[in-house]
């Protein structure tokens, strides 16, 4: 089976003390930098996405502004905007093994790294057939947002999906619980990296 490895939105706005920050996000970052050291060698492809929003406006309604509230669900605070600390990758993340990094977002609500495109404009599905890839390793942040979007389009892809649970964070026990179910009883395989 030809693999390549998913890491969603591994960026300061998601991990501790950011703008959406996720208990974990770090520890999430530095597991996936020894999964990398480890294993980098056995992936076709490694993906990384990173949201990517406009500076200017709401993002199609993404961002809540001014006197609006979040609601958590379809509206959040401003986050991960483009070139900024909150939009770069978590520091305790190794990014020198990164294949291709895709941005999504930019000016749309997006949540599936399947929704993203390189800097050349490649799409992760088209990248994906061009080297034959059968299955994929999800890991990231937020298990029960982007981690739960990207594993669903890759199981819509034909694609062999693990997801490995103690390389995602999310932002809630309880939904992340859910995510988790959803995508196994769609068809992704639940483990660990370190099992």
């Amino acid at each position: 089976m030809t693999r390549a490895l998913f890491i969603v939105d591994v960026q300061n706005d998601f991990t501790e003390g950011g703008a959406l920050g996720v208990d974990g996000g770090d520890a999430v970052a530095a597991g996936i930098s020894d999964h990398l050291v480890a294993h980098a060698g056995e992936y076709a492809l490694i993906v990384a996405s990173r949201d990517w929003h406009d500076p200017d406006g709401d993002n199609g309604g993404h961002f809540a502004l001014g006197d609006a509230r979040p609601d958590f669900v379809d509206t959040w605070p401003v986050h991960c905007v483009a070139g900024t600390e909150g939009a770069a990758y978590d520091p305790a993340l190794r990014t020198d093994a990164v294949t291709h990094h895709v941005k999504k977002g930019q000016g749309v609500p997006a949540y599936s790294l399947f929704e993203g495109t390189t800097d050349a404009g490649e799409k992760v599905g088209d990248l994906l057939t061009a080297h034959g890839v059968t299955g994929v390793d999800v890991t990231g942040i937020a298990t029960d947002y982007c981690v739960r979007a990207s594993a669903l389009d890759a199981i819509a892809h034909g694609l062999h999906v693990r997801i490995f649970t103690d390389l995602v964070a999310g932002v809630a026990p309880a939904s992340s619980e859910a995510a988790l179910a959803e995508l196994a009883h769609a068809g992704a395989e639940l483990t660990e990296v370190s099992a």
